[in-house]
């Protein structure tokens, strides 16, 4: 049985009591100065309570000027939650101020809805403000000083208007409007400095950036159209053959051993597995040669962060006692590589570049070492990272290009791409998300390909983003790129976004059946000797309507990477971080992204993929590869791209008398997912004409008149 109602509410909360006592006490307040302006004092609105009928309680607001006081008023203030909750007032109602001691709660017939949401946020700074007296007056600063409470300006006369219209005058500060925000996010960690960070980041990037995908996907309701990617894959077409075959690889003839060791060190994969093949040299050799180089131009070039020599020798003897014994892996017998150190390997450590994680050994074989230990290949090193994946600067240093050592690399596959450009490694294993494979490539010379999404599966690597993150080769040919990619593509239950890949055998590609696109920034070298091969070239343009690309890819990433990352926010650990203006900012500003617009986001990724799809008419398309809206296209349709070194020019600003060192000349060669073979084929066919892949950096030697430090 439902008990009776009581003849009467219950006394209202002392909370109550006090709120009204401070109502009556701001309104006799008398009419004091103000600035209003940052720094000074601010302005206040006073309000008083009405009664209309027994159902509803009126807002009467009058404008009266009084100098802010310190914020602890609002910390000492009764929490605004005791209060009972209040329906929202009807608006543009008279109703005659009470006094406290006038005022009595009505009996509603029911119990009224909750307070409006915002109040919530409002109802401290009321609090504080009518506390105030002008005796006490001080500027509101908050913990780093200087930031005042704006004034809630005049609203006219005694006329009721609601919460809401409050809301939408001038607001207190942003900061501290953001800092009661956060509670809501369970995030209320950061400090006014962050927060103004953050605020600002929201302001330039986020509501633009939501804004325009709203209006790209969200303009009709039901969810009928732009369907999301997130769940991401991308192949564009079922393949009929579900069998992936090794590929069929030419064998080099005429191979000898040079006499020098540097001469070896510049050897490709395909012509090193050839000696190791024909028993000219052991992978015991080969690894010292490697070893040494590591040691001497790290120094130079801080693109190592870990040194595996007793793994390596280990390694190197396995596979020249199986040799001995007959038994012959493939090309990748006994070839000396490296790792970028996102990548974990037991018993060593994998430092993610970070300080924080400096001294982390994960107990976890990834995906792709495996791979590479079954086919006989040889770990010597953790290749420099840039930390937690962003960039060239790590907890050691910041990794040089060794065509020109008083550049940096770029791109987090820092270490990858400098020790394959410099002969340190023959070959290296990097990643990317957004960039960290074709800006590296580019920027130190070597040849390398970003494979299809989904291509090398990726269990046991660090993650930024499970629908963007891929694993790739970096390499001194594009045949040496098939060897590799051959042995690491593969699908692992520990990497739910991985797939068998079904690619034709690149070195059986008929290129003279192929149609290619270039693009109006493609190298024009690279149309012209295609072109002599036999393939057909046609002027090309990507066609897609979707113009936040940029933003759809930054958006997916941050959020994506906080994911990951959330303890390491929460904690305070960002504030270690190596580059404040990198991944702190980002993630930071990843906090404001709301999950909806993550969403549209996806929808609008979405609907980018099938515009591209549509528009891509030709079998690849030759391009440039360091193009940052081309870049981040790329990643978020997750089509393969072949990284060709096709030149070199003169440095900026060289010394008097000249210099040997040179910036490198790249293109891309791109192709449709799960079309790897073709890009590789056409790099193949061009680095089979030119040289520029073969050339060497000059480390040791950048010409007598080069003062440059090493």
């Amino acid at each position: 049985m439902r008990p009776p109602r009581p003849r009467r509410r219950p006394p209202p909360p002392l909370c109550l009591h006090v709120l009204l006592v401070c109502f009556t006490m701001a309104t006799a307040t008398t009419e004091a100065s103000s600035t209003g302006s940052r720094g000074g004092e601010g302005a206040v609105t006073t309000t008083t309570f009405g009664v209309t009928d027994e159902s509803s309680a009126i807002y009467s607001t009058s404008t009266k000027v009084y100098s802010v006081p310190h914020p602890q008023a609002a910390a000492e203030c009764p929490k605004r939650s005791h209060l009972p909750p209040r329906p929202s007032p009807p608006v543009g109602l008279p109703a005659p101020a009470l006094h406290a001691s006038d005022m009595r709660l009505p009996r509603p017939p029911r119990p009224p809805p909750p307070l409006p949401f915002s109040l919530l946020f409002l109802a401290p700074l009321l609090c504080s403000a009518f506390l105030t007296t002008p005796a006490a007056a001080a500027p509101r600063t908050g913990s780093n000083g200087g930031e005042v409470i704006r004034s809630v300006t005049s609203m006219g006369t005694k006329g009721a208007v609601s919460a809401q219209d409050i809301l939408k005058k001038e607001p207190a500060s942003g900061v501290i409007a953001l800092k009661e925000s956060m509670k809501f996010f369970d995030a209320n960690f950061f400090n006014d400095s962050k927060l103004r960070e953050m605020e600002d980041g929201a302001k330039e990037f986020n509501i633009p950036a939501f804004r325009q995908n709203r209006k790209l996907v969200a303009l009709e309701n039901g969810g009928l159209h732009n369907p999301s990617a997130l769940v991401f894959k991308s192949q564009w077409r079922d393949s009929a053959s579900t069998e992936s075959r090794s590929f069929d690889y030419p064998r080099p003839s005429n191979v000898h051993r040079p006499s020098n060791d540097e001469d070896i060190a510049f050897m490709s994969v395909i012509e090193l597995g050839e000696l190791i093949r024909t028993k000219q040299i052991t992978s015991r050799e080969l690894t010292d040669i490697f070893l040494k180089r590591l040691k001497r131009y790290n120094p130079i070039l801080e693109s190592v962060i870990t040194i595996t020599e007793d793994l390596a020798y280990k390694q190197a003897k396995e596979a020249d006692d199986l040799l001995a014994q007959g038994k012959y892996l493939g090309p990748l017998h006994g070839i000396p590589y490296g790792l970028k150190d996102i990548i974990a390997v037991p018993h060593y450590k994998t430092t993610w570049g970070s300080s924080t994680f400096k001294n982390q050994v994960l107990e976890t074989e990834a995906y792709v070492y495996r791979r590479l230990k079954s086919a006989g290949a040889v770990l010597l090193a953790k290749l420099v990272t840039g930390s937690l994946a962003y960039d060239d600067i790590w907890f050691g240093g910041r990794t040089r290009n060794p065509w020109n050592i008083e550049e940096f690399s770029t791109g987090s596959s820092a270490g990858p791409a400098s020790s394959t450009s410099a002969g340190m490694v023959p070959f290296a294993i990097g990643s990317e998300t957004a960039g960290s494979i074709t800006y590296p490539a580019a920027r130190c010379g070597v040849t390398a390909l970003r494979p299809t999404f989904g291509t090398v599966a990726r269990t046991g690597v660090m993650s930024i983003s499970e629908s963007l993150d891929k694993l790739g080769p970096f390499c001194r040919s594009a045949v040496d790129c098939a060897i590799v990619l051959d042995a690491i593509r593969g699908k692992d239950p520990g990497d739910i976004s991985s797939r068998e890949v079904v690619l034709d055998d690149p070195f059986r590609v008929d290129i003279t059946k192929l149609t290619v696109g270039y693009l109006e920034d493609a190298e024009m070298e690279v149309v012209h000797v295609l072109s002599a091969k036999g393939v057909k070239l046609v002027p090309f343009k990507l066609n897609y309507t979707v113009e936040s690309v940029q933003s759809i890819l930054n958006i997916t990433m941050d959020v994506d990477m906080l994911t990951h990352f959330d303890k390491w926010q929460r904690e305070g650990q960002d504030d270690d971080y190596e580059a404040q203006d990198q991944w702190p900012v980002e993630l930071r500003r990843a906090r404001l992204i709301p999950a909806v617009d993550y969403l549209q986001a996806q929808r609008a990724r979405g609907k980018l993929i099938k515009e591209v799809k549509d528009s891509l008419t030709v079998d690849a398309f030759i391009g440039n590869v360091t193009d940052w809206e081309l870049v981040c296209l790329g990643n978020l349709v997750g089509m393969p791209v072949a990284i060709v070194p096709t030149g070199f020019k003169s440095i900026e600003n060289p010394p008097k008398g000249g210099t040997r060192r040179r910036t490198t000349v790249t293109t891309g060669i791109y192709a449709p997912p799960d079309h790897d073979h073709i890009a590789l084929a056409l790099a193949m066919a061009y680095q089979s004409v030119t040289d520029h892949n073969k050339q060497r950096p000059p480390i040791d030697d950048v010409g007598p008149n080069d003062e440059v430090h090493r």
